[in-house]
């Protein structure tokens, strides 16, 4: 999709004319609670289409609702989102990335309600990236298993509406960005050491991360605890839980500390319970039940 065509096209249009054009373009959408950011159907950013006749249902039904985008495959790109709240600013952490030639080739940039900022890329079709989180440098990255919230959305931010805008578009040709490249620069982590192949875990973390991701309000906090005990059970420490099922829970909107408190409780119940094992194939519940929610 022509990006920063469309995004151009949003200025003064109602969430309803913007979903329409959204699916004139083919850019696959759904629909979010009005001046939030949480998804307002069943499955969240899983439910995105391009279909005009669905996309109209819902806006005739929730004609306020801002629109969200699931980033990766579907849409064909890839965000950088810039936080800012707190003491958390982003920006710095994104300017000495720029200056590294790592997220300087963007698509287009977008003012976020926060004051923070969206930078897009085309997704490569050939190297699938799944979301991830560097809070301590205030960047997420949106690939497989997220969404963002699009122009002309509008969200609720210290009391006030705060549009979603186009504020600024690439200058050449736009390239994707190297996700992993950009995360060990932000969050340098030592290399671990290699594990057995009898040890390795037996869950897709991944696919846990996805799947959390689109979890609707009443399950969003037990899908956590379940996904984070079947991480523990198999050997993957609480760092690379939180890393993993962080921005998947926090896309399904839960807050931060209440995600942090649910991981730490699964480790210590899974700690507690269960006395150390070799994996080898895999805990045999774990596979069933695994199979049956995520499959």
């Amino acid at each position: 999709m022509d990006t920063v065509a469309l995004f151009a096209g949003m200025i003064g249009l109602s969430p309803r004319e913007g979903a329409a054009r959204f699916a004139a373009a083919g850019v696959p959408i759904f629909p979010c609670k009005p001046a939030e950011k949480r998804p307002l159907t069943e499955h969240g950013f899983r439910d995105a289409t391009s279909d005009d006749r669905q996309i109209a249902r819902w806006w005739s039904r929730w004609p306020e609702a801002n629109i969200g985008m699931p980033t990766g495959r579907a849409s064909a790109v890839e965000v950088v989102d810039i936080d800012v709240h707190g003491r958390v600013r982003g920006f710095a952490a994104f300017e000495l990335a720029r200056r590294e030639g790592l997220v300087d080739r963007w698509q287009a940039l977008v003012k976020t309600a926060s004051g923070g900022m969206h930078a897009y890329y085309p997704a490569d079709p050939d190297r699938v990236q799944a979301s991830w989180q560097a809070a301590r440098a205030g960047i997420d990255f949106r690939g497989e298993g997220g969404y963002v919230i699009v122009p002309p959305s509008q969200v609720l931010f210290e009391g006030n509406r705060s549009a979603y805008e186009l504020i600024g578009a690439g200058r050449g040709d736009a390239v994707s960005i190297d996700g992993s490249a950009l995360r060990q620069f932000l969050d340098p982590r030592p290399t671990p050491a290699a594990m057995p192949a009898e040890a390795r875990p037996d869950v897709d973390a991944e696919r846990l991360a996805a799947w959390l991701a689109g979890r609707a309000e009443g399950e969003r906090n037990r899908a956590l605890y379940w996904a984070a005990c079947r991480l523990a059970e198999n050997g993957v420490t609480d760092q690379s839980a939180r890393n993993v099922l962080g921005p998947a829970a926090e896309h399904a909107g839960l807050h931060q500390a209440e995600i942090l408190t649910t991981i730490r409780s699964a480790y210590r119940t899974v700690v507690r319970q269960t006395p150390p094992f070799r994996i080898s194939g895999g805990n045999s519940a774990s596979r069933s039940l695994s199979g049956q929610v995520i499959s």
